[in-house]
């Protein structure tokens, strides 16, 4: 079968973390939520200053409220997990998250901060 020149023959493949707002979420005073958030916003820097998350932000204008952010990981999903798992708001509640491998055409990433590899380069699998 030929092969489908849409489709590339190599793909980048990065580990991605979705926060989430869930429905049952906590609700906390402004002051424990500023402390929280500040408790957030560092550990999530320090695992940049690590080399873990390479890429961090929040979403703004989203359809959906409840997506709080997106990050960029340079580990494998299981990692990515235990690192969001010991995040003060994941545990405190207020986010939960997703995670997931996305696949890009390859070369079409850079993180230029990064100071080690980010993701796997990888073939679509036969059929």
């Amino acid at each position: 079968m030929a092969r489908n020149p849409d489709i590339p023959d190599a793909f980048d493949v990065v580990t991605v973390v979705v926060l989430r707002r869930p429905a049952d979420a906590p609700e906390m005073s402004e002051a424990d939520l500023d402390a929280l958030q500040a408790r957030h916003l560092a550990y999530r820097a320090e695992l940049g200053r690590r080399g873990i998350l390479v890429a961090n932000g929040p979403f703004d204008g989203q359809s959906d409220p409840s997506y709080r952010g997106m990050s960029i990981f340079a580990c494998d999903p299981v990692e990515a997990a235990r690192l969001s798992d010991g995040d003060p708001s994941v545990i405190a509640g207020r986010l939960a998250y997703d995670v997931m491998e996305w696949w890009v055409r390859a070369g079409s990433l850079a993180f230029p901060l990064a100071d080690r590899p980010v993701g796997d380069r990888r073939s679509m699998p036969d059929d």
